[in-house]
């Protein structure tokens, strides 16, 4: 008997290189979980939506949420979604030990030097889980670096990524360096060049520690009893 699909949904966005992103990151999971059903699905802004790839996926469908932290849209949409479909839900891909590979290797890319002070810039949620999430990730990011790491938000929750990269640069005295906690290019993305910082790194969804966190998601959701 064949696995359940895995259904990866994500935000969406006008750009449509963030859907381009999103699927080469199935593209990536595939490679690596060939025996895998692997499927991808938009909450707005992109085909297919949610509701439709469920309907086509059959019994038992996985959803890994393609979200760096918890919030309005899992508890909402996707877990309405699931409910509906009969399907499983995944945790969100943060905070994560494993995203500490991406983080840094981006970080190594755009050529911060090591002992930089860091902005951990996501998009930013009006549920506070979703912060205490980026938080949590900073302090994990700020334990591998060692070095000062802040969480900011491009929207709705506070610092703002400009504010934090002016704290950081008031402590210091010295460069600072965002790295963005998004998973594709877009409107936040667009922003972080715009903060005042010295190196802004590339969003992490073409990064394969992502495709690996995604397979270790739907392991952890079908093990975990309904």
């Amino acid at each position: 008997m064949s696995s359940p699909a895995l259904v990866a949904v994500a935000h969406g966005s006008r750009d449509p290189a963030a859907a381009d992103v999103v699927r080469g990151l199935a593209k990536q999971v595939r490679r690596l979980a060939p025996v895998l059903d692997v499927r991808v699905a938009f909450l707005g802004h992109a085909e297919p939506s949610l509701p439709d790839q469920l309907d086509a996926a059959g019994a038992n469908t996985v959803i890994v949420p393609l979200l760096l932290s918890s919030g309005y849209h899992l508890a909402a949409d996707i877990t309405g979604a699931a409910s509906s479909a009969g399907a499983r839900v995944a945790g969100p891909l943060g905070p994560d030990e494993l995203l500490l590979t991406a983080l840094t290797a981006r970080l190594a890319e755009a050529g911060v030097p090591a002992g930089t002070p860091v902005v951990l810039a996501a998009a930013g949620s009006s549920d506070p889980a979703a912060a205490a999430d980026v938080r949590k990730q900073a302090d994990l990011l700020a334990d591998r670096l060692g070095v000062p790491v802040l969480a900011a938000f491009a929207t709705t929750a506070e610092p703002t990524v400009p504010a934090a990269v002016a704290d950081l640069r008031a402590q210091t005295g010295g460069p600072v360096a965002v790295a963005s906690y998004l998973l594709a290019p877009g409107l936040f993305q667009d922003q972080l060049a715009a903060a005042g910082a010295d190196w802004v790194t590339a969003p992490l969804g073409g990064h394969p520690a992502l495709a690996g966190l995604v397979i270790e998601r739907y392991r952890k959701a079908m093990l975990a009893k309904r």
